[in-house]
C-alpha cells in the first residue's frame, strides 16, 4: 500500500472527502502501480485516463460504504 494514500472516510476524515482529495489519492495509486511519478508524453493520456477512473470509483465506494457506528459516534 502507497504510504502517502490517506484514509477517506469517517471516522479518518470528520468531513466527506472532497474531489481534490479523491484525485490525489487517485494520482498516487496511479503513480504507485505504473512506477511512474510523472508519464512520458507519449503515456500522458492513459495516465490520465486512469487516475479518472480510479477517482471515478473511489468515489463511488465512498459514497455507498456504510461504516457501522459512525451515525451514533456524530450524535453523542
Amino acid at each position: 500500500m502507497c504510504r502517502s494514500i490517506k484514509t477517506l472516510r469517517p471516522p479518518a476524515l470528520p468531513e466527506e472527502a472532497t474531489d481534490d482529495e479523491i484525485r490525489a489519492a487517485a494520482l498516487q495509486y496511479v503513480r504507485k502501480v505504473s512506477g511512474f511519478r510523472a508519464p512520458a508524453a507519449h503515456n500522458k493520456e492513459v495516465f490520465e485516463r486512469a487516475v479518472a477512473a480510479v477517482a471515478e470509483a473511489t468515489a463511488e465506494l465512498l459514497a455507498d460504504l456504510e461504516v457501522r457506528g459512525t451515525a451514533a459516534q456524530r450524535a453523542g
